[in-house]
């Protein structure tokens, strides 16, 4: 395999995510208050500037998330975890993130910047994380927890409330990341070399706990943490391995246009592994890969319906690597995911799922993931920008 290493190291963001989140901040209480920012008289009405100002106008997009963040507001706990089935450190970051994503931070003297505080805060608590710097046997969460919750502080780093706060949230950081490198290096077999699993120990891999582990690392690198290259490089191998055509030793599978699976060397290709895995790719630099260019062509032949299984999670990865991809992809499919999703926003702003599993799983996991996907047109968080 050859070496990755010069496009993961993409280039430094953190410095304009404050400015980011602070436009965003005021683009939400222009909607709040009922109209765009910056109104300008009919006289001055040039077509470019009624195109801005249609872009700052509320949508059925803006109002919906708008219902979401407050279902999520109203699950906080007295603690500050954001729950209500269990799994209290991923279900907290996970909806720290869905508010992120569309323009609230922890500094925001807002119902939304105060609930962020309260949920770092929560989680950065000593019993949170273990001494090995793992999140994710507190709340039995496992690695996928552990993983989410890694990319939501990463993503935070910078944004706490005071320097004290930003401190504790490196040095977790940095203990976790520690662990998702050590974890990597457990013997494992060719197949799931490079990929982690429900444990630090495991002893075999997938791709969907893998993924979460991926976006971490690169959100620490886009950090300036230490991750070293070759977790990288063996992260992109498992990849490759997880698609469902065989690839040559340049990297060009034998069947271009397919999919990835559950595991590695599995034939059968999923709607939300192959999208896990189209946007774990591009996190990782491979914007041009033949896996990518093919993944995204079997998404557009098998877009997301409601019949999918996990389609809630399928529809996170669809909508951030397709927005990745850009162009027409990118455009139809944010149109899919607003029709999917807006349809099925219940009365009290949350979502639910079809699947049993996610049904199972409770209300703020599937609303976090549906504003998440809806993120796709604020392009806030780092990790979510090509």
């Amino acid at each position: 395999m050859k070496s990755h290493n010069m496009r993961f190291k993409l280039p430094e963001r953190r410095n304009f995510q404050h400015w980011g989140l602070l436009v965003a901040s005021i683009l939400y209480l222009s909607i709040s208050i009922g109209g765009p920012i910056g109104a300008v008289s009919a006289q001055d009405e040039s077509p470019q500037t009624i195109v801005n100002a249609d872009r700052m106008r509320p949508n059925e997009t803006d109002e919906s998330v708008q219902r979401g963040i407050a279902f999520l507001l109203s699950q906080q706990k007295s603690s500050g975890a954001i729950v209500d089935r269990g799994h209290d450190n991923a279900m907290t970051a996970m909806a720290v993130m869905a508010m992120a994503a569309v323009g609230h931070q922890p500094v925001d003297n807002t119902p939304e910047g105060l609930a962020m505080r309260k949920s770092l805060e929560y989680l950065l608590g000593e019993s949170r994380q273990d001494r090995s710097g793992y999140f994710g046997a507190s709340d039995g969460s496992r690695m996928y927890g552990h993983g989410i919750v890694t990319l939501m502080l990463t993503e935070m780093l910078g944004m706490g409330i005071d320097p004290n706060m930003n401190e504790k949230i490196h040095d977790s950081c940095q203990k976790a990341i520690d662990l998702i490198v050590r974890s990597q290096k457990i013997r494992k077999p060719g197949y799931a070399k490079g990929g982690w699993r429900y444990t630090p120990d495991a002893a075999d891999s997938d791709l969907s706990v893998t993924v979460w582990q991926v976006m971490a690392l690169r959100s620490a690198k886009n950090d300036g943490l230490e991750v070293p290259s070759e977790t990288i490089d063996e992260a992109i191998g498992y990849l490759v391995r997880s698609y469902t055509s065989p690839v040559d030793a340049s990297g060009v599978p034998k069947v271009r246009k397919n999919g990835f699976s559950y595991e590695a060397h599995n034939d059968n290709p999923t709607f939300s592994m192959t999208s896990a895995g189209l946007l774990a790719m591009q996190v990782c630099g491979e914007y041009e890969s033949e896996l990518v260019q093919g993944a995204t062509e079997w998404l557009q032949e098998h877009p997301p319906t409601w019949a999918d299984r996990f389609v809630l999670y399928g529809v996170y990865y669809y909508a951030q690597g397709m927005h990745q991809r850009g162009g027409k992809a990118a455009e139809e499919a944010e149109e899919i995911v607003r029709k999917l999703l807006l349809d099925k926003q219940q009365a009290d702003g949350a979502w639910n799922s079809s699947s049993g599993e996610e049904q199972n799983a409770g209300k703020v996991y599937c609303t976090a993931l549906a504003i998440l996907s809806l993120s796709v047109k604020y392009h806030f968080l780092p990790i979510y920008q090509r």
